[in-house]
């Protein structure tokens, strides 16, 4: 599920150009295109809060792919779409992920996009994390809520102001961001990554699109 949205913004303006700039005409390796799936995003959700969310994500999970020699684009459209049935769902625990899988297999997307993304909500779902795919997007998924909520403390709430470390710190400030999952972004050693790499990659990440993020 998506954490701490309101504290995401959105400057649909630039979104718009880092959507042109990543797009992709074709793939074989996921069954969907960029294309494709953000036409879905933008079919499904309407918040722009979430989408902001489902780009932060995707830039991270690109990040990871390359950083693990993984299938970037697979990685990236799973963070992409994720929570594509969240205004369906909303917090129902017990059917987030299978309405976006119901969605995505009738586009014929590839399976382990659809497991993925369910297990992203495995304790809703009563399933189980054991592969380096299903931790990071966890992981990345959940990091971007604590992201921006650190770069809006500061006086410019700018992304480029935010260093690791400030990051690292709130982890352990538990009135920080309550809505925040720890044990859920503490999923990176799970998945070979320790936690100050992860948060470095995270923020380095959302940085590459933080005009488009409007941040």
């Amino acid at each position: 599920m998506a954490y701490s949205l309101q504290l995401l913004s959105l400057n649909l303006q630039t979104l718009t150009l880092y959507y042109r700039r990543t797009r992709m005409s074709t793939n074989t390796d996921a069954g969907i295109t960029r294309d494709q799936a953000m036409t879905l995003l933008e079919t499904y959700l309407q918040n722009p809060r979430l989408i902001s969310h489902c780009v932060a994500t995707e830039v991270i999970m690109r990040s990871l792919a390359r950083k693990y020699a993984e299938n970037e684009t697979v990685w990236g459209l799973s963070g992409l779409l994720h929570d594509l049935d969240y205004q369906i769902t909303g917090e129902d625990s017990a059917t987030h992920g299978i309405e976006t899988e119901k969605i995505l297999a009738e586009k014929n997307v590839m399976p382990i996009i659809l497991d993925v993304i369910k297990k992203h909500n495995a304790e809703g779902l009563g399933l189980e994390r054991t592969t380096r795919f299903e931790y990071a997007l966890t992981c990345a998924e959940t990091i971007t809520g604590l992201i921006v909520a650190t770069a809006l403390v500061y006086p410019d709430k700018k992304l480029a102001s935010v260093k690791p470390k400030s990051i690292t710190k709130r982890m352990k400030t538990k009135h920080f961001a309550r809505a925040v999952s720890r044990e859920r972004i503490m999923e990176c050693e799970k998945m070979g990554m320790p936690l100050n790499d992860f948060v470095v990659l995270s923020l380095e990440a959302m940085q590459g699109i933080a005009d488009e993020l409007g941040l």
